[in-house]
């Protein structure tokens, strides 16, 4: 049976929506904005847009396609995303089911040693030399080793899998299956939403992360799409030379200018991230949620 909502009710959701709208847009728009100011023609966006594109220009792309280090360098981050996020899954899910054995010797102790970690942070100097202790100076493996195991995810992940019937990892037992057995097939598969989450999560930490590649890569070849465009950000003026430089004269109808140069390599950084999680978002949702019920 539907109620009929009074005046003063209907009057509080049309606000509600009023606000909620103008959120959306407000979160929306400079999103919008980047895209449609990469796509224009430098000269005359620089004069100001605000809806819609003003002569479409897609020459600044083909600078930054053309550069020859662009190429490997997203090829780079894309590998130590799918593998670092890929590693951090099962490690941080492994280590939280762990956790959660009742008759794991100091179980206690070593969860409450992660959780440490959270709130004391040794320095970038003691990072830095035990990196190159373990030999991970223009390595590969600097990408993803170093955050197998991230405290916050195993928060998350312990949380949810507490949640689980217990009596699904009893009945396993009595079946002769062991450890490794209970966690491949019936506690990790039961835990995709929380999983779902994770892997969001780290998958744009480690799109995003530059850090570690500025300060222990040198090698051009290990360098990561975010730390090459960084360095194009911080010198836009030399850039915009070499773009115009790349491209072949003929084809430029309109200078190239520094703001161009921003705002195409943000669509770069965020585009793959963006096409994601839509597809993650429903998983999202329902890990955060299931997972924060006992915590």
């Amino acid at each position: 049976m539907k109620i009929k909502k009074t005046k003063a009710e209907r009057a509080g959701d049309i606000v509600i929506y009023i606000i909620s709208a103008l959120l959306m847009i407000v979160c929306i728009y400079p999103f919008y904005y980047v895209i449609i100011y990469s796509i224009s023609d430098p000269a005359e966006a620089a004069k100001g847009i605000f809806l819609l594109p003003r002569g479409l220009d897609l020459s600044t792309y083909q600078g930054i396609i053309k550069l020859n280090d662009i190429p490997g360098a997203y090829l780079v981050s894309i590998l130590r995303t799918f593998f670092g996020t890929g590693l951090t899954i099962i490690c941080s899910s492994f280590f939280a089911y762990l956790v959660t054995n009742q008759k794991m010797y100091f179980r206690k102790f070593v969860y409450r040693f992660v959780i440490i970690t959270m709130y004391i942070n040794a320095g970038l100097i003691p990072w830095y030399m035990t990196m190159k202790f373990y030999g991970f100076q223009n390595n590969f493996l600097l990408y993803i080793i170093p955050g197998a195991v991230c405290a916050y995810y195993v928060i998350l992940l312990k949380t949810y899998m507490e949640s689980l019937p217990k009596e699904l990892e009893e009945s396993a037992k009595i079946d002769g299956a062991g450890m490794f057995t209970i966690f491949g097939r019936i506690v990790f598969p039961l835990s995709k939403p929380i999983l779902a989450t994770v892997g969001v999560f780290s998958m744009v930490g480690q799109w995003n992360q530059w850090q570690d590649n500025y300060f222990l890569v040198t090698d051009a070849k290990l360098q990561t799409l975010q730390m090459v465009l960084y360095n194009y950000l911080n010198q836009a003026n030399r850039f915009q030379s070499m773009s115009s430089n790349a491209i072949d004269a003929s084809a430029v109808t309109s200078s190239i200018t520094p703001s161009s140069i921003k705002m195409c390599i943000t669509v770069l950084v965020v585009f793959p991230i963006m096409c994601v999680y839509p597809f993650l978002q429903r998983y999202f949702e329902k890990g955060i949620m299931m997972g924060a019920v006992k915590g």
